[in-house]
Parts: structure tokens; C-alpha cells; sequence
């Protein structure tokens, strides 16, 4: 069998390698366009933070250890244009000559495709493949505006753009930069430049903060953020980036230093060294709906919870796939690390035979903003209204240790119900101490269906160093449990 794989990421090379574990003489073919495959994207920001690192370290495991000790055909710099579901093929083109990424260094602007640029000649390629698996994972969106294509003007998805932002801070001695959006990456790089004595500056054309969360928490974290001197603009939407004059390292002083750049909204102007957009990210799913395959959520791959598309013989992982939410049992887009590499898995599973399904996923997120754990798992109030259920709302501000123990903090934790089944909906937590991992609890009850009741019930840990006789979680719930 001739297993072809789209993809050399998270899905792309779990469902490669899990593959010749099951089946050591299939045939296993990774098509991947760019140079790096299986790295820790979620590490990036904190490798920025710190100039003595190489981006490199993040690298998990390299191109020819797949192909040496795995035996897998791995293909870099293989870009896949057309998939022919009829004839089961896959052709595109091999980016070969002088490649030279244009994800925002100083001699290329920023552009939306994220793709190699060849200064040499395209050579095709075209590939037969018995079973297919469509990994080709999510991009940043960008904004068709002026200015988005100059140089210092940088998205942060790929291990290449990483390279390139860390390139661009060192070698253009950055001291303002403005990030366009404030979802997770764009929080998360605010540490990352600040930590390296940058200002920094957000805006977004939202009004609201962080509007999944909710709002008594959202301030926690806003107030986080203004205590590390990082300034929000909200509810700007920007219509321009301009480039300026920079003054030259002779002219220059700290009176007179001129930003190479302007982010221009409707009724301000922000400078900037370095422009990063984090204004989200769209799946990756062109080749497959230009193949005829149905599209789901958000326009990522549908797929069922074997991970099939509309295509029996074409299955669909990671990013660019859509999945079941738990707690809905509908469909949703939520891109998720571990979904990725587990639905990676699944697939290779199903391709050699073993009947493998996924029950889906709770969007179970944790993310740091400096000192401040942010967690969510599950739905919010708003999400649960859409959704058709009756939910209530408890927010409860806590200890994270017992009182008297040294290095107590404060937690946040909003928990979510539903009052016509007395099912948990939905957590929210945010704090200094304890966050990150508690959630965990929360998730598990959701995979579970449980009710508030049940959960209320549960027998967790306790030990003053770690947390109070009542774990916030049940303290929420049993207040939460009041309000139903």
C-alpha cells in the first residue's frame, strides 16, 4: 500500500511514523514544502525571548532521522498543488535552486502565503497514493492592506518565521514593536519582546478584550499586561503600515530616534521597529476543496471521528481538519497541539487496518502572560447560550495554597452549567499559582459528560503546599451549584 502524506508537521509526521510502527513494509511518503518538519511551534515565543538559544533547539526531530531510522520517504521542499481523487494522485512542484524564505526578513516583506520563494526553476512532480492524509495544518491570517509586504512586518507560524523575527531583533536593534491582534501568540510574543527590553504596543478592531473570556477574568489578565507596561489599543482598526526614514546610528539619539514603520488606524498612528500581525490563523484547506472535498467549520477539511473526508480514500488531521466538540457534540474548528498529533495517530491506525475513532475535543487551552497562568476548557456563558443550552455563570476569586502556607496566590475560576441537565458546560481560570495543570480536572469532566453535581463530588487532592482543603474548582462548583 502507498501511503501519502500532505504535510510534515505534528499529524503529517505522527501519522508517518505510526504507520511503519504498524505496518514496517507499507510504503510511507511525506510531501512537505517547506525544510523543517516536527518542531515545537508552541515553544517559539519563548525561544525569541531569549537571544543565547537557537531556534534550531526546538527542533524535535530531524528530516533524515525519519528517513534513515524510520524509513519513511520524506520529501521537503515539495509543495503539493492538486490532488486528483480520481485517479489518486498528487502533483505539484519541487521549490529547488536558491530558496529563500520571504516570511518576513530584512531583505523580503511579509507575504500571506508563507511559501518558499525560487529564484531557480520550478520542477513538477506527480505521486500515486492508494490512502491519502491532508496535514497541511493552519497560516496566519492577512490582511489584504497596504504595507503588509514590508520588510519588518512578520507573522510567527513557522519555524522559518522564527528564525526570522529573532534574525530581525538582533540584527535591526529593535526597541518598539506593535503586534497586530491579541489572541494567544500575540500574548504570548508581548512577553517574549518585553523580556528583551521592547516596548510594546496592541491593537485590534474589537473593542473587547479577550471576548471568549469572561470579563472579571479578562481584566486579571488586561491588568497583567498593564503592569509589564504593554499598552492596548482597542477597537482601532488599522488601514495601513507606512514605512519612515529610519535615522542612521550616527544621528541618532534617544531625543531624536525615528521607528522604521507606522501602523495607521482611523484616529491613531503607532511606531514601531517591528510589526508582528497575530490576528489569527485560517486552516489550510485549498488543495483539498479544490479536489471536491466537502469543507467543515470555518473552511477546514470535514472529516468524521476516523478522520475520513468525503473521500474514502483521502483522510484529514491537524489544523487543517475540523472535529467534534465534546460538550456540544456539533461540529467546531479549534486548532489544538494534541488533537493534531493524536489525530495523526488515528489516522495511520485506520489506514493499516485498525479501526480507530476520536470522541473529540473540549478546546482545552493554557497559555502564559507573564506571571499569569490563563486556562479555558469547555464552553463560555456566550458559547452556551448559541449553543441552545440554559447555562449559569459563577465567578469565584480563591486561594491557590491553604491560607497560611507560603506562596498562596490569588486564582480566578469561572465555571459554567447547564440548568436543565446539570451538566458541567465550561471552566475558566486565571492565576499566578496552580493554574496551568488544574484545568486538567475540569477537561476530564467534560470528556466525562458529568454534571456540576458529580464533579462538586469528586475526591481531589489536597496538601497545603499545593492547595486548601476545598480545591477552587470545587469551590466554584458548589457555589456554582447555589446559582442553579
Amino acid at each position: 500500500m502507498k501511503f501519502v502524506i500532505i504535510g510534515g508537521d505534528a499529524a503529517g509526521m505522527s501519522a508517518a511514523s505510526k504507520a511503519k510502527r504498524n505496518s514496517p513494509q507499507m510504503e510511507v511518503m511525506v510531501l512537505e514544502k517547506t525544510l523543517d518538519v516536527s518542531y515545537s511551534a508552541c515553544g517559539m515565543p519563548y525561544n525569541i525571548a531569549d537571544p543565547s538559544r537557537d531556534m534550531d533547539d526546538l527542533v524535535v526531530r530531524k528530516a533524515d532521522i525519519f528517513r534513515q531510522t524510520n524509513k519513511i520517504n520524506l520529501l521537503t521542499g515539495h509543495r503539493v498543488d492538486h490532488i486528483d481523487p480520481v485517479r489518486k494522485t498528487v502533483s505539484g512542484v519541487i521549490l529547488s535552486g536558491n530558496i529563500d524564505s520571504d516570511n518576513g526578513s530584512p531583505t523580503h516583506g511579509f507575504l500571506g502565503n508563507h511559501d518558499p520563494v525560487v529564484t531557480n526553476t520550478y520542477q513538477k512532480f506527480s505521486y500515486p497514493f492508494d490512502k491519502l492524509l491532508i496535514a497541511t495544518g493552519a497560516a496566519p491570517i492577512v490582511q489584504d492592506l497596504p504595507g503588509f509586504d514590508l520588510p519588518g512586518v512578520m507573522a510567527l507560524k513557522s519555524l522559518e518565521q522564527g528564525r526570522q523575527i529573532k534574525k530581525f531583533i538582533e540584527a535591526n536593534n529593535v526597541r518598539q514593536a506593535v503586534i497586530i491582534g491579541m489572541g494567544y501568540i500575540g500574548l504570548e510574543m508581548c512577553e517574549a519582546l518585553r523580556t528583551r527590553s521592547i516596548e510594546v504596543s496592541m491593537v485590534k478592531p474589537g473593542s473587547q478584550f479577550l471576548p471568549w473570556m469572561t470579563c472579571e477574568l479578562a481584566e486579571v489578565v488586561k491588568q497583567e499586561l498593564d503592569d509589564n507596561s504593554v499598552k492596548l489599543y482597542g477597537g482601532h482598526t488599522v488601514i495601513k503600515i507606512e514605512q519612515a526614514v529610519k535615522s542612521t546610528p550616527s544621528e541618532e539619539t534617544q531625543q531624536n530616534r525615528k521607528c522604521a514603520l507606522s501602523v495607521v488606524c482611523e484616529n491613531i498612528t503607532l511606531d514601531a521597529d517591528m510589526i508582528i500581525v497575530a490576528s489569527g490563523v485560517r486552516p489550510c484547506s485549498e488543495v483539498a476543496i479544490s479536489a471536491g472535498i466537502e469543507s467543515g467549520i470555518a473552511g477546514s477539511i470535514a472529516v468524521d471521528k476516523m478522520l475520513k473526508t468525503s473521500d474514502d480514500n483521502i483522510y484529514a488531521a491537524g489544523d487543517c481538519a475540523d472535529a467534534f466538540h465534546v460538550v456540544t457534540g456539533e461540529k467546531c474548528w479549534i486548532p489544538l497541539a494534541l488533537r493534531a498529533n493524536r489525530s495523526g495517530w488515528a489516522v495511520a491506525d485506520n489506514v493499516c487496518g485498525i479501526e480507530t475513532s476520536l470522541s473529540g475535543v473540549a478546546g482545552t487551552a493554557v497559555f502564559k502572560v507573564f506571571d499569569l497562568q490563563v486556562t479555558r476548557t469547555g464552553l463560555s456563558l456566550k458559547e452556551a447560550l448559541s449553543a441552545g443550552f440554559d447555562p449559569v455563570e459563577v465567578v469565584i476569586k480563591t486561594r491557590s495554597r491553604a491560607h497560611s502556607h507560603p506562596g498562596s496566590r490569588s486564582v480566578h475560576v469561572a465555571m459554567v452549567g447547564d440548568k436543565k441537565s446539570g451538566r458541567l458546560l465550561g471552566v475558566q481560570m486565571v492565576g499566578k499559582d496552580g493554574v496551568a495543570h488544574r484545568i486538567n480536572a475540569a477537561a476530564v469532566a467534560l470528556h466525562a459528560n458529568m454534571s456540576v453535581t458529580d464533579f462538586a463530588q469528586t475526591d481531589l487532592g489536597y496538601a497545603p503546599p499545593f492547595g486548601p482543603v476545598w480545591d477552587p474548582l470545587l469551590t466554584a462548583a458548589n457555589q456554582l451549584l447555589k446559582k442553579m
